[in-house]
C-alpha cells in the first residue's frame, strides 16, 4: 500500500496513470490500450473521458431511487469503490459542479485525494447567493472556486463569483452555465449533484454522459434521484445507450447520451 492509500501494480492504478497523462495530451499508444482493454474493466468507463469536451452527471442511489434521507444524510449511500470512481471523475474533469443545497447540506471538499491527479476548479450553484461564506469549500484554499449567480458582484469568501442567465423559475439556466464556464477554458465538467441539479441538466439536454450508481441498500424513504416532467406513455421515456459495471457491491449504469442525441463525434478524439 503507498502513502496515497493505492496498491501499486494492480491494473487499475497502473492504467489510471495512463489515463490522467492522456487527459494531460500525452496520448495513449494503441499497445496500452489494447492492455487496458483486456486487463481493466473499467477502462471503457474511462477512455471516452478523454475527448477534450464534455459534461458528465453523477448520482448514487439506493435500491428504491433515493440519494439521502429526508433530512439530506447520504454518507453512504455507496460504497468505496463508487467514492474512488467520484474522485477519479473529478480527476479528469477541468471543474466539478455542486447545486447549493448539496452545498449547504455536505460542505464538500471537492477533491482527489483518495486517488492520484489534480484537483478540479469547484462550481456551486447559488443564483441568489444565499450560502454563508464560511463554509469550507468558500475557505479551504483547496482548489479555485467559483460561485455562479445571477450577478457577478465581488467575491463570496475566497470564491470568484460569475453571472449565468436566470429561467423564469429563478433558476440558473444549464446551458448558460456550461458557456460561462467553457468560457473560462472548463470544457470537461463533471456535475455530482444533488439530485434536482443533475435532474434540471437531463432535462435541459446538456448531458453527454449520465451515470446512476445504485446501491443494494433499501431506504423506504427520502430525497429522491432523477425526478423529471411526467410522461403519459412509456414511448416518452429516456431509453439512452447503456452499459452497466459493477463497483463493489454497487452498480454502475453508465448512459451514453451525447449518442443517443447523435453528436458524440463533434466531442473530439477519444485518443
Amino acid at each position: 500500500m503507498t502513502a496515497d492509500g493505492m496498491t501499486p501494480g494492480l491494473p487499475d492504478n497502473r492504467f489510471w496513470d495512463e489515463l490522467l497523462a492522456s487527459a494531460a495530451g500525452c496520448g495513449v499508444s494503441p499497445e496500452i490500450a489494447e492492455k487496458a482493454t483486456r486487463d481493466w474493466p473499467l477502462w471503457p468507463l474511462y477512455s471516452p473521458l478523454l475527448r477534450p469536451v464534455w459534461t458528465l452527471a453523477h448520482l448514487g442511489q439506493s435500491l428504491d431511487g433515493r440519494i439521502a434521507t429526508e433530512g439530506g444524510v447520504s454518507r453512504y449511500v455507496t460504497g468505496s469503490e463508487n467514492l474512488d470512481h467520484l474522485h477519479r471523475l473529478r480527476a479528469l474533469a477541468d471543474a466539478v459542479i455542486v447545486g447549493g443545497a448539496t452545498a449547504a447540506l455536505d460542505d464538500p471538499r471537492l477533491t482527489t485525494r483518495r486517488v492520484r491527479g489534480a484537483n478540479p476548479v469547484r462550481v456551486v450553484l447559488d443564483p441568489k447567493r444565499r450560502l454563508s461564506e464560511k463554509l469550507g469549500i468558500f475557505q479551504d484554499g483547496a482548489s479555485p472556486t467559483l460561485l455562479v449567480a445571477a450577478e457577478a458582484t465581488g467575491p463570496h469568501g475566497q470564491a470568484e463569483v460569475i453571472a449565468a442567465p436566470l429561467a423564469d423559475d429563478g433558476r440558473l439556466v444549464p446551458k448558460g452555465v456550461v458557456a460561462a464556464l467553457r468560457a473560462r477554458g472548463l470544457n470537461r465538467l463533471f456535475v455530482e449533484g444533488g439530485g434536482v441539479t443533475v435532474s434540471r441538466w437531463l432535462g435541459a439536454g446538456v448531458l453527454d454522459h449520465l451515470q446512476v450508481t445504485v446501491a443494494p441498500m433499501i431506504l423506504g424513504s427520502g430525497r429522491p434521484s432523477l425526478t423529471l416532467p411526467p410522461i403519459e406513455d412509456l414511448d416518452l421515456a429516456l431509453r439512452p445507450a447503456c452499459q452497466t459495471y459493477p463497483l463493489g457491491a454497487d452498480v454502475l449504469f453508465d448512459f451514453r447520451l451525447g449518442e443517443a442525441r447523435g453528436d458524440s463525434e463533434d466531442r473530439g478524439d477519444p485518443r
